[in-house]
């Protein structure tokens, strides 16, 4: 039976929760080489831990993310090769009802990455519209990990109360929650400051992931006021959060300078700092090199306080995802 101890997760993640959305917008093949060059430059300097979904590149695109992430695998013969960890997340789909429906998506995403799966995670939670649905795709997870099929279990977007509840139906089948993934950077504190989930998770034994470090890149520096912003979603949160911002840009690049590393680093560095595993995206190997440069130094207590400090006044924080529960 999988405790959930059988698996040892690095310092930080390459998200591939970008490359998701990548994938679902506007990809074609020849982003493969450069996607490919990513996760090779991130496993030959320690980042081994890779996160997706298997409602990453849906549609007429058949789980392209999960197919790429494991035939890059299978592909790279380098160091590090026996560290690297695949973690993917089953959609909670309505049709979805019972735990074998849980066992057959795991299969399905376990056949797209042409390996086992590592850490299996329930993509979020539907206490929030459908709570009767829940308990028996927790047990799907449950059977999963009896059945040897994966190496640990880990949940997405729960708040402590759910967490809890989780906790224990799994517990009562000898099964250990490893992980738990929640939006979390300086523009979204919610999870650990309000809900307290970090506190619950050290008691519980269970790492917390934070996924969206760079709150959609508005945490790197390249976004102003009176830019040119991105489209869709990611410009009108930039229209929305950068006028109240500034002072939060402001220090993060003033602890940039003195410690002559980037604006995006620091954001990264600062989840570390507390604790967490962060999963920024990287698309290109740009992108990777400068996530890789968040490793191996740390914020001092000073730069922490002062950006939390900032952080918690800030008009304007990220918009939580629908699926967060309490």
């Amino acid at each position: 039976m999988v405790t959930g101890e059988a698996i040892v997760l690095p310092t930080m993640g390459c998200g591939t929760w970008a490359w998701g959305n990548r994938i679902l917008w506007g990809y074609d093949e020849s982003m493969d080489e450069e996607l490919a060059g990513v996760f090779n430059l991130c496993v030959r300097n320690g980042v081994t831990l890779f996160d997706t979904g298997d409602s990453y590149g849906t549609g007429r695109l058949k789980g392209q993310s999960e197919k790429l992430l494991g035939r890059f695998t299978r592909g790279y013969e380098g160091i590090n090769r026996d560290k690297i960890c695949i973690a993917t997340k089953l959609a909670a789909y309505p049709w979805r009802l019972t735990a074998n429906s849980m066992v057959a998506a795991a299969e399905a995403s376990a056949e797209r990455l042409g390996r086992g799966i590592d850490l299996v995670q329930m993509h979020w939670s539907t206490a929030n519209y459908a709570p009767w649905q829940e308990g028996k795709l927790l047990d799907g997870l449950a059977l999963l990990a009896e059945r040897g099929l994966v190496k640990a279990v880990g949940l997405s977007n729960y708040g402590t109360k759910r967490l809890r509840w989780a906790y224990q139906r799994l517990s009562d089948r000898g099964i250990k929650i490893a992980t738990l993934q929640v939006q979390y950077s300086l523009l979204s504190t919610y999870p650990v400051t309000e809900l307290g989930l970090k506190d619950v998770c050290d008691e519980l034994g269970i790492r917390l992931i934070a996924y969206s470090p760079l709150a959609l890149g508005l945490l790197t520096g390249k976004y102003q006021v009176n830019g040119k912003l991105p489209g869709g979603i990611r410009g009108w949160l930039c229209r929305q959060l950068l006028p109240g911002m500034q002072p939060l840009l402001d220090c993060m690049a003033e602890i940039a300078r003195n410690r002559q590393k980037t604006i995006s680093q620091v954001a990264i560095n600062w989840c570390i700092t507390k604790g967490t595993i962060p999963i920024p995206g990287a698309k290109s190997q740009r992108q990777a090199e400068e996530n890789i440069g968040a490793l191996g130094w740390f914020l001092d207590a000073g730069e922490v306080g002062e950006l939390d400090r900032i952080a918690a006044s800030l008009p304007r924080k990220m918009v939580q995802n629908i699926f967060q529960t309490l």
